[in-house]
C-alpha cells in the first residue's frame, strides 16, 4: 500500500463519526478515573490552585487523544487488511 492511500485512510478514520465518538466516551471515562486518582484529594479538600485545574481540565484530553488515535490506528489496519489480497 503506498503513502498516499495510507493518508487517505487515516484522513478517512479522522474524519469517520464513529471513532470520534468512541474516542470521546472512552477518554471521558479514563479522564474522569485519572482525575479521581490523581487529582481527587486536592478537589476533596477543597485545596485548588491553578496547576490543580490545568491538571483536571488537560487530563481527559490527553485521554481522549490516546483515545482517538487508537481508534484511527485500528480503522487504517482494518481498512489497509481489507484491500490486501
Amino acid at each position: 500500500m503506498t503513502g498516499n492511500s495510507t493518508w487517505m485512510l487515516w484522513r478517512q478514520a479522522l474524519s469517520h463519526r464513529a471513532v470520534w465518538r468512541r474516542s470521546l466516551i472512552i477518554g471521558l471515562i479514563v479522564g474522569a478515573v485519572q482525575i479521581l486518582v490523581n487529582q481527587g484529594d486536592h478537589w476533596w479538600r477543597m485545596k485548588i490552585d491553578g496547576v490543580i485545574v490545568f491538571k483536571t481540565l488537560t487530563t481527559p484530553l490527553i485521554a481522549i487523544s490516546v483515545a482517538l488515535f487508537s481508534a484511527a490506528g485500528s480503522y487504517v489496519q482494518v481498512n489497509r487488511d481489507r484491500s490486501l489480497p
